[in-house]
């Protein structure tokens, strides 16, 4: 109910906004307006599975499924506005590989933390050695497409991105597999640490990063950062936060913001948002409640997002689904939060012949098929705003022009939803009415 209420509020704040455009008349359109234009972002969410050694024609799977991430980037890569598209920016909010090179990380041992062998959990955590051979290769040579355009990017590490994920040996699961409800009073909570492997791929040092002037400030080595772009008459500023981010990280990422005073400001992080549209972590992986260092949703909302007017949109992942709110920060200005994790998706997986799981409630086996956010923004309307659509590069299409697309997913991500509802989650508009009162007219 909650998130209805909020695609109602939406809804609602979209038609007021157009309604004002309208009775504006044309005097701001002839106008600053006019200096504007279009432009889009990129949204990436949690390729993890599609990049999974598990998912490929060597481990005995029927196609190779990092083909499916190589194509989606490539698609990205060949509509970037130096190749002549309207992509100016490109974002992953973590989750870009699979597994882990390490039991625990070295930090965490010496803080005093345990690990669980946990028997539920075994086949999902722990090393692996494709880890580093096939997995996070593959994620580098996705992102080396997208590099060799010039685009600026960002990306934000998720927690299968860390060296090590365990299970908390504070947190014990019970151990009658029939009482398993994938909570933490089951099956226990998971921790995470490390980051040597991301900085590995992704730190500021890196050819990725490392001489460009849109690559302004990192922190920890690029575990989080912060980029610039350019488009439709405004410069933008990004970050890229860790998951679940420490209070240093916030602090640092103020300072950025005051040396760069004025710019429209979007923040892109892991977990922020349920599929409920609530600021709330999943039961089995909250960081917070591991350790109290780290800053959950609701944290980072009080104490970072709702204090700088600059920022505008978040963008996460994580939970699996779709969600989106918006909410007045403490200027009384909107902060639209939107949540996208297509992971769970695999009707490729079905496609190719392979059975589903029985364990999942036969659902197919999760691939991703190649999902991601392509965000329009239009800051040459009336009212400013921002189209969201999802495009598969594996299907050559978007949600809205493929007859089966809520027969694929709804039954396991929406099922209460109709299934023109079930589309609207993935193809909508956003309304900016408060955009150039925060930012001025284009230029």
């Amino acid at each position: 109910m909650q998130g209805f209420r909020i695609r109602c509020a939406v809804a609602l704040v979209a038609a007021l906004a157009a309604l004002i455009g309208c009775a504006a008349g044309g005097g701001e359109r002839d106008g600053a307006a006019a200096a504007g234009g279009r432009f889009s972002i990129a949204m990436i969410p949690d390729t993890q599975n599609m990049v999974d050694y598990k998912h490929q024609k060597a481990n005995g799977f029927p196609f190779d499924a990092r083909e499916m991430f190589l194509q989606q980037l490539r698609w990205v890569a060949d509509h970037t506005q130096p190749r002549g598209g309207e992509i100016a920016f490109v974002t992953s909010v973590g989750d870009n590989w699979q597994h882990q090179s390490l039991a625990i990380d070295p930090e965490h041992a010496a803080r005093g933390f345990e690990l669980l062998e946990n028997p539920f959990l075994a086949g999902e955590i722990g090393p692996r050695a494709e880890t580093r051979s096939v997995e996070m290769p593959a994620v580098k040579a996705g992102w080396e497409l997208v590099a060799a355009t010039g685009v600026p990017f960002g990306v934000a590490p998720g927690n299968h991105d860390y060296d090590a994920m365990w299970s908390d040996a504070r947190y014990r699961p019970v151990s009658d597999p029939r009482k398993i409800d994938m909570t933490r009073a089951t099956l226990g909570l998971l921790h995470v640490g490390g980051l040597e492997n991301f900085r590995q791929v992704f730190g500021a040092d890196t050819p990725f990063f490392r001489g460009k002037p849109w690559y302004v400030a990192s922190y920890a080595g690029g575990t989080s950062s912060a980029q610039t772009f350019t488009a439709g008459g405004y410069t933008f500023l990004h970050f890229s936060f860790e998951m679940s981010p420490v209070d240093a990280v916030l602090e640092w990422a103020s300072q950025v913001i005051a040396e760069h005073p004025g710019l429209p400001t979007i923040v892109s992080t892991h977990d922020f948002l349920s599929a409920k549209g609530e600021r709330k972590a999943v039961s089995i992986i909250d960081l917070a409640a591991a350790d109290p260092a780290h800053n959950g949703a609701e944290d980072m909302w009080r104490e970072f997002l709702s204090r700088h007017d600059q920022i505008f949109l978040v963008l996460c992942g994580h939970q699996h689904g779709q969600a989106r709110r918006v909410d007045a920060n403490a200027r009384g200005h909107e902060v639209h939060q939107i949540l996208a994790d297509f992971q769970d998706r695999g009707q490729s997986a079905l496609d190719a012949g392979v059975p589903p799981v029985r364990e999942r409630g036969n659902a197919p086996v999760a691939i991703g098929d190649g999902w991601f956010r392509l965000m329009s923004f239009d800051t040459a309307a009336p009212v400013p705003r921002i189209e969201v659509r999802s495009y598969s590069a594996h299907y050559g299409a978007f949600s809205t022009e493929l007859p089966g697309y809520a027969a694929w997913y709804k039954a396991h991500e929406d099922p209460q939803l109709g299934d023109a509802e079930f589309l609207g989650e993935d193809d909508f508009t956003l309304a900016l009415p408060d955009f150039r009162a925060r930012f001025g007219p284009p230029r």
